[in-house]
């Protein structure tokens, strides 16, 4: 009888060692795989709160369905605790690589040497974060946000006319987009008679664009000018400029940044003025590089994505291209 319950003990036991060793990167010396050569990643997205995200997110999952990755997918529903938690599960799970889009610049480097120590390389996309470490992560993907703030003034300066007054709606607090857009658009118009008169974040959110331009309406004696971080928020300050009596794109000047289609719209109807480019469809790029990442090769530090401007003319052109 003790032989036979010895005997059933170790086969649970090597069982269970068996089940212990199958992960990913998470054991020492993995391929980067699993045994039946399949990646696993776990991507971590920001949430769903505008055009913009929605159509980042699409692209993530078809891509990763394309290149044959078996993406485990979370909206973090713009929250840093939410992101943390799904970052901590995809490490317990041991997939092969994790990808996420930070809500926030700070505050990572905990769950991320985490994820180091398990032996799980990290991509950032879209945004990036602020730590001195950076071998917490392999690569970073996403757009150059001082630049696009850069463009926005740069074209607001050449068609300024005798505007002088800029409300500012800007992105989600702390996150990279929101810091970098707003010190590029100030960086460009410096020395000039433009001047941002009121500030406030709208969450990225056409709703929260709305309520802050219905504030400022209200509270601001001139507003010649709205630069707003996103084409969501702008689209909600076009309904509120609206609702005020006054022509969007005419009275007030608008310039956003995403180029969505909904913006786009607005463009060639001419109530937002000038929009800058800031690609979405990141996902083929994401899925090449975490192939490469895995297979041991060197990536670059940086990958920018490429991406242009538009004038109203210019929209009416591209609009019917637009995938997004």
């Amino acid at each position: 009888m003790l032989k036979k319950i010895t005997t059933a003990a170790v086969a649970v036991m090597l069982a269970a060692l068996t089940a212990c060793g199958s992960g990913g990167s998470g054991d020492a010396g993995s391929s980067g795989a699993k045994d039946d050569g399949k990646i696993t990643m776990g991507f971590a997205q920001v949430g769903a709160e505008s055009g913009w995200r929605t159509a980042n997110t699409k692209s993530i999952q078809e891509e990763a369905a394309a290149a044959g990755i078996d993406l485990k997918f979370s909206d973090a529903q713009q929250k840093q605790e939410n992101q943390i938690k799904a970052i901590r599960s995809y490490i317990q799970q041991k997939v092969d690589i994790i990808a996420f889009s930070p809500v926030v610049e700070t505050g990572w480097d905990t769950v991320l040497l985490e994820a180091k120590r398990a032996n799980i390389p990290v991509i950032l996309t879209d945004r990036a974060i602020d730590s001195d470490d950076t071998t917490l992560y392999k690569t970073f993907l996403g757009s150059d946000f001082v630049l696009e703030g850069k463009k926005a003034g740069e074209w607001l300066k050449e068609n300024a006319g005798t505007a002088k007054n800029v409300v500012e709606l800007q992105g989600t607090t702390g996150a990279a987009p929101a810091i970098d857009r707003k010190k590029g658009f100030e960086e460009a118009i410096a020395g000039t008679d433009l001047k941002i008169v009121a500030t406030q974040t709208g969450d990225f959110t056409r709703s929260g664009g709305k309520q802050v331009m219905e504030a400022f309406l209200k509270s601001v004696p001139q507003i010649d000018v709205v630069y707003a971080h996103n084409d969501d928020m702008g689209l909600g300050a076009i309904e509120a400029i609206k609702a005020a009596g006054k022509v969007p794109g005419k009275d007030i000047k608008i310039i956003t940044v995403d180029a969505v289609k909904d913006g786009m719209t607005a463009l060639a109807a001419g109530e937002i003025n000038y929009i800058v480019e800031c690609n979405p469809l990141l996902g083929k790029q994401l899925m090449d590089l975490s192939k490469k990442v895995l297979a041991g090769e060197e990536v670059p530090p940086r990958v920018v994505t490429e991406e242009s401007a538009f004038t109203s003319e210019q929209a009416k052109t591209e609009l019917p291209n637009r995938k997004y």
